[in-house]
């Protein structure tokens, strides 16, 4: 059994590696270790490891167990990586730092008036539909360029893009297209890659990798 910091460093390592290939240096990559479903019990290892980004999917599981671990390490930051509903503007925005999953004009607007309201700007990725699938969310690639400039002259920090590319194919050519939208829009910040493919998101230009399984297991 690898402990928490064995497996932290591992990521680490393997993030380097995929940077040196790419001639990129590896503190351009935050690394975002995802905790949804994970208890507190397993994230603290972690924390005392010293991994500083977390991400969950749901604001309610994720009030239920940061209040006390950010009050215990308060320099933490909480990205939020799943798909956010209007109606939870208020509570992501006291929640957490960074949204991953801005995907629509209404949305936007409820983020930005609850930011206004308690003087607290959380940074927001665009999430785009990079595979064109229904049941995702993300907006269409023909949207971004609206939405980018939507968020520009919004009080929310522009933080870049995000996207999931499709289950079971390879996610190779998804983070490049990714990356020239990006490049299109003059966005720098690219929010792709998970376990399984982050070494990949990596060498195609990612500025965040969002790691969970990896991280919390053997």
């Amino acid at each position: 059994m690898s402990s928490a910091a064995e497996r932290r460093q591992t990521i680490i390592d393997a993030i380097a590696s995929a940077a040196k290939i790419a001639r990129r240096e590896p503190d351009e990559v935050a690394l975002i270790a995802v905790s949804k479903t994970r208890t507190a019990d397993e994230i603290e290892p972690l924390i005392e490891a010293g991994q500083r980004a977390f991400g969950e999917s749901r604001v309610q599981e994720a009030q239920a167990k940061w209040p006390e671990l950010i009050e215990r390490h308060p320099d933490v930051k909480l990205h939020c990586i799943g798909r956010l509903q209007s109606n939870k503007a208020a509570e992501a925005v006291a929640l957490f730092d960074t949204i991953h999953s801005l995907d629509r004009a209404s949305l936007l607007a409820a983020l930005a008036k609850e930011a206004e309201k308690a003087g607290r700007f959380p940074r927001a990725y665009v999430q785009v539909n990079i595979g064109e699938e229904e049941q995702k969310g993300g907006c269409a690639i023909s949207e971004v360029g609206a939405l980018v400039e939507a968020v520009r002259a919004s009080p929310l920090p522009l933080a870049g893009l995000m996207a999931i590319p499709p289950l079971g194919v390879e996610p190779s050519p998804y983070f490049a297209l990714l990356a020239k939208i990006a490049d299109e829009h003059g966005v720098s910040g690219l929010s792709m890659g998970m376990s399984s493919d982050f070494r990949a998101a990596v060498m195609l230009g990612a500025t965040a990798v969002r790691v969970g399984t990896a991280l919390f297991e053997d």
